[in-house]
C-alpha cells in the first residue's frame, strides 16, 4: 500500500486544515507543514501554540524549516523535538523569488559547498531525524546529480524530490528521467512529489518507479481531497456524496477560521484561498471560483456559497 503525504502549501495546509482534513477524507498518512523560518524571533510559546500535540490532532505532521544557517536551523529543530517531533524537514525546494534571492530554499541548490557545510555542522547537533525537500536545481536540472553524493554522506531520513527546477515554478513538464537518475544514485528513501492529480497519473508513476512507495501530493489533493482514498483502491464515491462531504468540510473550516480571524475581509479572504485550489472535481468549477472572488463581506460570501452548494445538489 502506498504511503501518501500531504504537501506543504503556504496559507493553505495550516494546523486547522490538517486537523479537520482526516475527519472528512481518508488515505493521507503524513503531512509536511508549511515552513517556519528559523529566525531568532520565534518564541517557544508560539511553537507550543501552533505545534503542540494538543493543537495538532489531525494528520501526523513533519514540521518544515526554512534556513540557510545551521545554527538557527538546529536551535529550532531541537525545540520542535523537545515538544514531540521526531523528524523535521529542511526546505531546499521553495522557488519563490524573495526566498531564492536570500539564498534560502531552492536558492541554495546551485551551491553544493554551502549545503555540505550546512549538513556537516547541523547533523551532529540535531536531536530529530532530518528529511529534505528539494527540486532538481535552481536553473540547471543537473544540480541535483551533484547534490545526491553529498546527501549520501549523511544519515538522512528521506529525500522528497520535486522533479522541476525552481525557475520552472509549477510550469512545464516534470523531468521523470532525471528523477529516475536520482533513484539510481541515492542511498536514501526517496519520496516523489509533483503533478499527481489523478489515479491514472499515480499508477503510471508507480509502474515506472517500482522502488518508490512514498508519494507527496499537493494541488492535486487540495483540488480533489478524495484522491488519496481513490489511489488506495477504495470505491469511488458518487458525485453528490462528494459534494455533500466537501460542503461539510468547508463549513467546518469556516467555523474554525472564524474563531481566530477578525474583521469582515479576513475570513472571506481566507476562504477565497481555499477555493483557489479546492473543488477541482466540481461541475462549473471556474464559474464557481469567479462568483466567490466577487464577494467581500462575510454574509455575502455565505449566501453565495450556500447557493452554489444547493445548486450542485
Amino acid at each position: 500500500m502506498p504511503i501518501l503525504y500531504l504537501a506543504p502549501l503556504q496559507g493553505m495546509t495550516d494546523r486547522i486544515y490538517r486537523n479537520l482534513f482526516p475527519l472528512y477524507f481518508k488515505g493521507v498518512d503524513l503531512a509536511v507543514a508549511p515552513f517556519l523560518s528559523a529566525t531568532k524571533s520565534i518564541k517557544p510559546g508560539s511553537l507550543l501554540r501552533d505545534y503542540s500535540p494538543d493543537q495538532n490532532s489531525g494528520i501526523s505532521t513533519i514540521p518544515q524549516i526554512m534556513s540557510s544557517g545551521p545554527d538557527d536551523f538546529t536551535r529550532l529543530a531541537n525545540a520542535l523535538f523537545d515538544i514531540g517531533y521526531g523528524t523535521v524537514n529542511w526546505n531546499l525546494g521553495c522557488p519563490f523569488r524573495m526566498v531564492v534571492k536570500k539564498g534560502r530554499g531552492a536558492g541554495m541548490l546551485c551551491r553544493p559547498d554551502r549545503i555540505e557545510a550546512f549538513l556537516e555542522k547541523a547533523v551532529p547537533a540535531l536531536k530529530p531525524k532530518l528529511s529534505i525537500k528539494l527540486r532538481l536545481g535552481l536553473k540547471d536540472p543537473d544540480e541535483i546529480l551533484e547534490l545526491i553524493p553529498v546527501f549520501n554522506r549523511f544519515p538522512l531520513d528521506e529525500l522528497i524530490i520535486h522533479p522541476r527546477t525552481a525557475v520552472q515554478m509549477y510550469d512545464g513538464e516534470v523531468d521523470l528521467d532525471r528523477f529516475g537518475k536520482c533513484l539510481d544514485i541515492s542511498r536514501h528513501t526517496v519520496v516523489y512529489n509533483g503533478d499527481i492529480d489523478t489515479v491514472r497519473t499515480h499508477r503510471m508513476l508507480a509502474g515506472r518507479f517500482g522502488s518508490v512507495d512514498r508519494w507527496m501530493i499537493g494541488r492535486g489533493l487540495l483540488g480533489n481531497p478524495f484522491l488519496a482514498e481513490e489511489i488506495k483502491g477504495r470505491i469511488e464515491r458518487p458525485y453528490k456524496e462528494k459534494v455533500q462531504i466537501l460542503r461539510a468540510f468547508h463549513d467546518h473550516l469556516f467555523a474554525e477560521y472564524s474563531q481566530i480571524l477578525s474583521g469582515p475581509a479576513h475570513i472571506t479572504n481566507k476562504m477565497k484561498e481555499f477555493w483557489t485550489y479546492s473543488g477541482s472535481f466540481l461541475k462549473n468549477r471556474e464559474k464557481i471560483r469567479k462568483s466567490i472572488n466577487k464577494t467581500y463581506r462575510r454574509d455575502q460570501y455565505l449566501d453565495v456559497v450556500r447557493t452554489i452548494f444547493d445548486d450542485l445538489l
